[in-house]
């Protein structure tokens, strides 16, 4: 029997769908709209689709976007004073600065140049911080982990008491996620690439999230049978059938898993839509969070 598929394109409108009418809401009772700040440094490709992707979005959805790129050879002081600039700007809710950065930038110093309540990422120290402490809440979640919970909860996958691996220990993906299973009371493993018997591990897993960045790499037989499998990775696979000579897979070989999960993402069409609509469900929390302190 075939695992449910889990369609984030669905579950990401749904969100993304919450998200433009408390918009329009906000515009209509108290005349103010959100804004989202994107930060991009130099002229990498992937970059630049991501936050082409996310300014489109802003616009579909009735959130401001504004737009600011800087040389691949901008200086730390350049860009931590442009978002300080950003900081003050009452007009921005959201600040976003795109990873990765130029190698000489020093990414830690400038995503804690961010003001705290201006994090729509989630990258902040201090509310990454907050996320790893028991009975304390930050005010913004990291988007992808966000995605991920929000597609367990759609698909009615039960967290309380439930083993959880987590595959990979980013601090993007693999570490805030992990945190988040644990705050629902599952019981969490973290595994990576030193790990000892990692299909061992997997077998015993309710929920598997998948964030290693490696092609396939789990497969069906490595799978409890009926666990929920959230595959984060996205990776390209030789595919001479394909007009680009590749096709985008992800962490898990999804026609074997497929057949002994309960329910799975595809990828892509997974996880992906839910980090952009994520994110601007945490640009309208800051837009909320800045008009109750006015």
């Amino acid at each position: 029997m075939s695992a449910q598929i889990i369609d984030g394109k669905a579950i990401a409108e749904k969100v993304r769908e919450e998200v433009r009418q408390g918009v329009a809401n906000m515009q209509a009772e108290h005349n103010y709209v959100p804004g989202l700040a994107t930060v991009l440094v130099g002229e990498d490709p992937a970059s630049a689709t991501y936050v082409r992707s996310k300014q489109r979005t802003c616009e579909q959805l009735g959130i401001r976007s504004i737009g600011h790129h800087m040389p691949a050879d901008s200086t730390q002081e350049e860009v931590e004073t442009l978002v300080r600039q950003l900081n003050a700007d009452p007009n921005v809710n959201g600040i976003l600065v795109q990873l990765p950065l130029p190698k000489h930038l020093d990414e830690e110093a400038i995503l804690n140049s961010i003001d705290l309540e201006k994090d729509v990422d989630g990258f902040h120290p201090v509310n990454i911080g907050r996320l790893a402490m028991k009975g304390r809440n930050p005010l913004f979640i990291p988007c992808t982990p966000a995605g991920c919970m929000r597609l367990l909860s759609e698909t009615g996958v039960e967290l309380n008491g439930a083993n959880a691996v987590v595959l990979g220990r980013s601090n993007i993906v693999g570490l805030p996620m992990a945190m988040l299973l644990q705050k629902a009371n599952a019981t969490v493993t973290i595994c990576h690439s030193r790990t000892k018997d990692l299909p061992g591990m997997l077998r015993q897993a309710d929920v598997v999230i998948a964030a290693v960045g490696r092609t396939e790499m789990v497969t069906g037989d490595m799978l409890k049978p009926g666990a929920a499998v959230i595959d984060v990775g996205i990776n390209q696979k030789e595919d001479a059938t394909r007009k680009r000579g590749y096709r985008l897979v992800g962490d898990v070989d999804f026609e074997s898993a497929k057949e002994v999960a309960g329910a799975i993402t595809p990828v892509p069409g997974g996880v992906g839509p839910m980090t952009i609509a994520m994110l601007m469900e945490n640009t309208l929390r800051a837009a909320e969070i800045s008009l109750a302190k006015k």
